[in-house]
């Protein structure tokens, strides 16, 4: 045992100083026992639902020995493992799970919150293990737990129920959705997972007819139930019949049949947990729980008590008799099938109107898988019509060359229905049926598409498959070109006088005459012309050799 574990599993005689670390569980009668459990236990998915029931009542029958003012020759908790199930009402193979949790270090590196050592005598029989609990450090939050919410309740539901006096302690409104997110999965392909809100709402309509919650509908925050945490059941528990949906009207009826399995609080199977078990192969039972001693039995908690189970109606319905043919044998002896009679909802009868006349010959058992199918396509969203229209067309095809293709369905038309009838045939998209588009009746954009794209790769890989083409004969030669011959440019025109500035230009058309005028075109153009004189001055005196060069 660890120096830290030792510090809080040892007694304390006086209060204050070291003592005043931790949180003490008094010691009292069994019915008003409580005790201090940490949130880090109950919280997140490190731990098991059977650790947080077992660790309550380790604590609880340790408490002799951590309270400051006892025996420091008190034992700890010698209980065995048989009597650590009767009294929680779990299995051993569960109580041993929560107990190899609870020895382990957490997950932060934290001491054991149990710590257990083995005991033989002298002539190696083994005796019951010493389990020490390390108390709740003051520093940590925590919850003060009477310990028959743990002897009365189930694991999964006593985790709801500390998680609902959590939330009533800090004053925090929770719904079904937010407890169920506080829960997970520990076993299974789902472990590490939060519960669904459906399991939500059910644990707390168990708590509530079991007496440990009430439930006081769209009275709190924004409509949610105030929930009130008991700490004794209000009231006895009755032997509570599981209700009828009558809404699910889209399968064959009785609903359990059509709906997947519930999800269930059973924590452990049947065979034995020999992996994770206690080494004592012998435990002392001169300690029990009670005062009681020997092998106890599990006590099983269930919401049926005592009572006794009410008679079952297997009466079979005129609607589905079983033909002759098809009588269902056990252990050599010929019998009907004595299930609960079998229905069909409007709206499933109308999508099975194509195939109404052989629905006689199909068993139970694939009414009920048709039933369910048909049920989920019309959850999703794929309309009545759409599903009849469906069956019509395939079976159509399936009765147009009888008697033939009708011999060989004979007798197995509810599994052709099942893997034939009903499936949607086309691409991914959910409008798309058998190539074509449900809505509009055009053929589907994507399935042409993968069409085409089949057929080009298919023409590929005819072309690949084909011989490579003789390569063509080589054409000669071009004959070889004589090298450009290159003239010489021609040299820039001559631009003329330089342009002379605003005042020369001003006093060379004041003192213009005619001859000047006429002497500036033969010697420089009609441009340079204009742009010495202007073109009141030029424009009388062009002639035709000048046209080309006004630019008027």
């Amino acid at each position: 045992m660890s120096a830290a574990l030792l510090a809080t599993a040892e007694p304390r005689r006086t209060r204050g100083g070291a003592s005043s670390a931790v949180r003490y569980n008094r010691p009292r009668r069994r019915a008003e026992q409580s005790v201090w459990i940490p949130q880090s236990l109950y919280r997140g998915d490190d731990y098991g639902d059977e650790a947080v029931a077992v660790y309550i009542k380790v604590a609880a029958l340790d408490a002799r020995r951590t309270w400051p003012a006892s025996n420091p020759d008190t034992d700890p908790c010698t209980a065995r493992v048989t009597e650590l199930a009767a009294a929680l009402g779990m299995s051993p193979s569960a109580v041993e799970r929560g107990l190899t949790q609870l020895n382990r270090p957490g997950p932060d590196g934290s001491e054991p919150w149990l710590f257990t050592k083995q005991r033989t005598h002298r002539g190696g029989d083994g005796r019951s293990a010493k389990r020490y609990a390390r108390l709740v450090p003051r520093d940590q939050a925590a919850l003060e737990v009477p310990v028959r919410v743990a002897e009365a309740l189930t694991p999964r539901r006593l985790r709801a129920w500390l998680h609902l006096a959590r939330a009533s302690a800090t004053g925090l409104p929770v719904t079904a959705a937010e407890l169920a997110g506080e829960l997970f999965h520990h076993t299974g392909s789902h472990a590490g997972e939060p519960l669904s809100e459906k399991t939500g709402r059910r644990l707390l309509g168990d708590l509530e007819a079991a007496g440990w919650v009430t439930l006081d509908r769209r009275a709190g925050h924004r409509g949610r139930h105030a929930v009130t945490v008991n700490t004794s059941p209000l009231h006895a528990v009755a032997a509570v019949e599981p209700a009828v949906d009558d809404d699910a009207d889209d399968a064959l009826f009785p609903v359990s049949d059509l709906l997947a399995p519930p999800a269930t609080d059973n924590h452990d199977g049947v065979a034995p947990a020999d992996h994770d078990g206690s080494l004592a192969t012998e435990e002392d039972s001169s300690l029990t729980t009670d005062g009681r001693a020997g092998n106890l039995e599990i006590r099983r908690r269930r919401d049926s008590g005592s009572y006794p189970p009410r008679a079952v109606d297997n009466s079979a319905g005129p609607t589905f008799q079983r033909a002759a043919q098809d009588q269902k044998r056990s252990s050599g002896q010929a019998g009907t099938y004595r299930g609960p009679g079998l229905q069909l909802s409007p709206r499933v009868w109308q999508v099975l109107e194509p195939v109404r006349h052989e629905l006689p010959g199909i068993s139970p058992y694939v009414l009920r898988r048709i039933g369910r199918e048909i049920g989920e396509q019309l959850s999703a969203g794929v309309g009545m019509e759409r599903l009849t229209a469906r069956l019509l067309t395939r079976y159509s095809r399936l009765t147009a060359h009888a008697p033939a293709a009708e011999n060989a369905r004979r007798g197995d038309v509810g599994r052709w229905i099942l893997g034939a009838g009903l499936p949607r045939h086309g691409c991914r998209l959910a409008s798309c049926e058998s190539g074509t588009t449900w809505s509009t009746g055009e053929r589907c954009h994507l399935c042409a598409n993968i069409a085409a794209e089949a057929e080009r790769l298919a023409a590929e890989a005819a072309r690949a498959q084909q011989p490579a083409a003789a390569a063509p004969r080589p054409e000669p030669p071009a004959p070889v070109r004589p090298p450009p011959t290159w003239l010489p440019m021609p040299p820039p025109p001559d631009p003329g006088p330089e342009p002379p500035g605003p005042a020369e230009r001003e006093q060379l058309r004041a003192a213009a005459t005619p001859e000047t005028v006429r002497q500036a075109l033969a010697e420089h153009g009609a441009p340079a012309a204009i742009r010495l004189y202007g073109r009141a001055l030029v424009l009388p005196h062009l002639t035709n050799q000048h046209d080309e060069g006004n630019p008027a």
